[in-house]
């Protein structure tokens, strides 16, 4: 099982898809990497050589592309800042709600978790 960049590559899947489980990394991204490595993206996970994951992780490392760790951070550190600053967006996210304008009247589940509550009683 392929090891790149802090993450296990499904061995099953072919290259060019296994590449997307990292974070940051995309289908067009991944054609790129694999195009400047000098693999051919057909060629499954677990085929790989050590040679052939080396040259993966230095196209990885010498791009200007920020993927898993530094991304994860960048993302949060621009989310911190909103909130810090107190930007309408910042309480967005401190909220736990959409921030991008979504109607939060009846859909939102996704950021909001499931309904609170239930029926009232109503006591007589």
């Amino acid at each position: 099982m392929p090891r790149i960049m802090g993450v296990d590559l499904p061995k099953q899947k072919r290259i060019d898809v296994a590449l997307t489980y990292l974070y940051g990394i995309g289908k067009f991204l991944s054609m790129q990497v694999l195009k400047e490595a000098q693999i051919e993206p057909t060629k499954r996970a677990k085929d790989l050589t050590e040679e052939e994951v080396f040259r993966i992780t230095n196209v990885l490392q010498k791009s200007s592309f920020r993927v898993e760790g530094d991304l994860r951070r960048e993302i949060s550190q621009n989310i911190k800042r909103l909130v810090d600053i107190g930007s309408w967006r910042g309480s967005r996210h401190k909220k736990g709600l959409p921030c991008r304008g979504q109607r939060t009247k009846t859909n939102a589940r996704t950021r909001k978790g499931p309904r609170k509550g239930g029926l009232a009683i109503i006591k007589k």
